[in-house]
């Protein structure tokens, strides 16, 4: 049997273990990549919605406004059990039945975050919420395995950026929903479009699609810790995603803060409003991917780090400028989703066989700096006003500046 000689070849390789090499397949429909892309949005929002909701979450259940950080932390929690746990499965279970399951159960779970009596309700349906929410991940990675090879990094592109319009357009719908009828509706309402998205699904999905490994549960977990020593390239990228992460969850966690104050006194649809406008930059900076099937990757990495310290600059404006502060919307919404596109095309290339198992363990990374994020900016909010969550997340985007600096001036001396 053909074994690797290292983890981090350029060209994968059958592994000694039994696992089975993805087969080359013959692209996806737009169409199937497109309700894919609306379930990876959908089912990534179910996570945001809380964000713009905090203060009326806060006040139904008396939750301090320093603590409220809480429900954005424990559903990102969740999600990164589900990534540890849940995902790797896509590399050995039938896909089909585990992406609709999954779709349906968080259906269940939404309404129960609806009708929650009480915070320790509420904080545990939010728990499974971001549970479930690792559907994405499933789907992120079947679309690398479904798509030709050289149209993988448009495919996850696109389905990518799905996820991005799901975490930008939630603030909005649930402004409009929340200003319409209270908090409550916007999950009521998201439970019945995930089992709409359930009954779409059963039609797309391929009845047939081959199972990437021959391992067991167990190895497959052992493996991922293996992977992660091995793979240069995955540690990089895994770094970069908690630290923007961290960036993005800083601002959208503590924003609604101050604009939901006086002066400002804005109402949760004009909130929204400003996740519309930073869907503008991430849907500019879709055609990420195609850069790194150019070999553009690192390039593209740079120039995106550097635009989102400098987002920074323009969100300190807030006190002052709605309208630059919006700027430096834009511009970090483009630089995140640019890094984080790029990220992904480049870990898919490396081992075919556990793609779930790479984009599970990259999004652990990308849970876990979305909470520190969500957590940092409200308990600097609440001790140091605006300015100490600027400092907070240009802080967290300057360390993701200089890791990439120093991993492309190691690579540069061949150390």
């Amino acid at each position: 049997m053909k074994t690797c000689d290292t983890l981090s070849q350029s060209r994968p390789c059958q592994p000694a273990d039994g696992s089975r090499q993805a087969p080359e397949t013959s692209g996806l429909s737009r169409l199937t990549l497109l309700v894919f892309a609306v379930t990876c949005g959908s089912s990534v929002a179910n996570i945001y919605y809380a964000q713009p909701l905090l203060d009326a979450i806060a006040a139904t259940f008396a939750i301090h406004p320093a603590a409220v950080g809480l429900v954005v932390t424990l559903t990102q929690v969740g999600y990164a059990v589900g990534l540890l746990f849940l995902v790797p499965l896509g590399d050995l279970l039938d896909r089909r039945k585990l992406v609709i399951g999954q779709t349906l159960l968080s259906a269940l779970a939404l309404a129960a975050v609806a009708g929650a009596p009480n915070a320790l309700t509420l904080f545990g349906a939010m728990i499974v919420v971001g549970l479930l929410a690792v559907v994405v991940q499933v789907l992120v990675a079947l679309s690398a395995t479904l798509a030709r090879p050289e149209e993988r990094g448009a495919a996850v592109g696109l389905v990518t950026g799905g996820v991005v319009i799901g975490i930008l357009a939630a603030r909005f719908v649930a402004g409009i929903l929340a200003d319409a009828g209270g908090w409550r509706i916007v999950y009521l309402v998201s439970a019945g479009f995930m089992l709409l998205l359930g009954a779409l699904l059963m039609r797309v999905l391929p009845r047939t699609i081959p199972v990437a490994s021959a391992e067991r549960y167990g190895s497959v977990l052992k493996s991922m810790p293996l992977i992660f020593l091995n793979e240069p390239v995955l540690r990089l990228r895994a770094g970069l995603a908690f630290l923007i992460f961290a960036s993005f969850s800083t601002l959208w966690t503590a924003m609604v803060l101050p604009l939901s104050a006086p002066p400002f006194s804005l109402s949760h649809t004009q909130i929204g409003l400003f996740g519309l406008a930073g869907l503008a930059g991430a849907l500019a900076a879709g055609r990420a991917g195609r850069l790194a099937d150019r070999g553009l990757a690192e390039r593209t990495t740079g120039l995106s780090l550097v635009l989102l310290c400098l987002s920074w600059l323009a969100i300190a404006f807030l006190p002052h400028s709605l309208a630059v502060f919006a700027i430096g919307v834009v511009l970090l919404d483009f630089a995140v989703q640019a890094v984080h596109v790029t990220n992904q095309s480049l870990i898919f290339a490396r081992r075919p066989d556990a793609r779930s198992r790479l984009v599970g363990g990259y999004m652990v990374f990308y849970s876990a700096g979305s909470a520190l994020g969500a957590i940092v900016s409200t308990v600097s909010y609440a001790r140091f006003g605006w300015a100490g969550v600027c400092l907070a997340g240009a802080t967290f985007s300057l360390a993701g500046l200089s890791l990439w600096a120093v991993s492309r001036e190691r690579a540069w001396h061949g150390s």
